[in-house]
């Protein structure tokens, strides 16, 4: 039988994966205990559930998806890559799947710092296996103080001449990111003309730096995307067909990192469509 592993607990990753293994497949659910969907203080436009929260929606979904039988892994989903099957590489292990759904949702983690959102393809990446090949040789910046970032500087540090890690004011989280140059100072601006040319401190020092990696949390679908080599628009979302399949035959995304309206109704039907394409793939197999 073959296998699916959807990533993101959400609605749209548990509607799938009740789909998914109501269907018959054999169905993994990788998830984190925080959602967006948490952040909501009260839903009433959900059928059935007037008045409920966020987060009991979501605990609920979890719940639901565990007493029906789904396999839930609880880590930090890190990267994604294909051989012979899809990989998918998380803190603490590693799963090989013949599906893939991504559903973490469309949470892009751009900090307030002054300069960033303008030097956006112009020195400033969210994707180290995407654009880390444009600076061999060359010093840049990792931006994030946990496991993801330590994740990126490792896979940098094998391109780049040299390789920081800019936490922003935040402790380093994982021990990794000891393998680096840490600097903990919070950054008042990233600086540059054509391109990015330096990161300003707050207390007026400054780091001259050719590129800088923001890895701030952890890798949403987005970001996963990019590094398979996903279609993402420019509205920074995810292009699937009607089925919710991208232009990766296999792999499949669904609720706010595709296009449409972002909310709770339509990542249910995205992932139930997901799970339906995939179920019908396997019965024709």
């Amino acid at each position: 039988m073959k296998n699916v592993y959807i990533i993101g607990g959400g609605p749209a990753g548990v509607s799938a994966a009740l789909y998914a293994k109501r269907g018959g497949l054999e169905t993994h659910l990788i998830y984190m205990k925080k959602s967006s969907l948490g952040m909501a203080h009260q839903i009433d436009n959900y059928y059935g559930a007037p008045g409920v929260t966020g987060q009991e929606l979501y605990e609920r979904g979890l719940k639901q998806a565990a007493d029906l039988g789904v396999d839930m892994i609880e880590e930090e989903v890190l990267g994604i890559s294909f051989e012979e099957k899809f990989t998918i590489t998380t803190a603490e292990n590693r799963y090989e799947c013949d599906y893939l759904i991504l559903a973490t949702g469309a949470f892009r983690n751009r900090p307030a710092i002054k300069g960033i959102r303008e030097f956006e393809g112009k020195g400033v990446s969210y994707c180290a296996v995407c654009d880390g090949f444009f600076y061999r040789k060359k010093k840049v910046a990792v931006l994030g103080n946990a496991t993801y970032a330590a994740h990126e500087a490792e896979y940098l540090s094998r391109i780049a001449e040299k390789v920081y890690v800019l936490t922003n004011g935040k402790a380093p989280e994982d021990e990794a990111l000891k393998n680096f140059e840490v600097i903990e100072k919070k950054i008042a601006s990233i600086e540059g003309e054509v391109k990015i040319a330096k990161a300003v401190f707050e207390d007026g020092e400054e780091l001259a730096l050719d590129g800088m990696f923001v890895a701030l949390g952890s890798a949403g679908s987005v970001e996963l995307a990019r590094k398979m080599g996903i279609l993402v628009d420019a509205s920074n979302k995810i292009v699937v067909n009607e089925n919710r399949e991208t232009n990766i035959p296999g792999v499949y995304a669904a609720g706010d990192a595709v296009d449409g309206i972002m909310q709770v109704n339509k990542a249910v039907y995205d992932g139930m469509l997901a799970a339906q394409d995939i179920i019908r793939k396997q019965k024709g197999s």
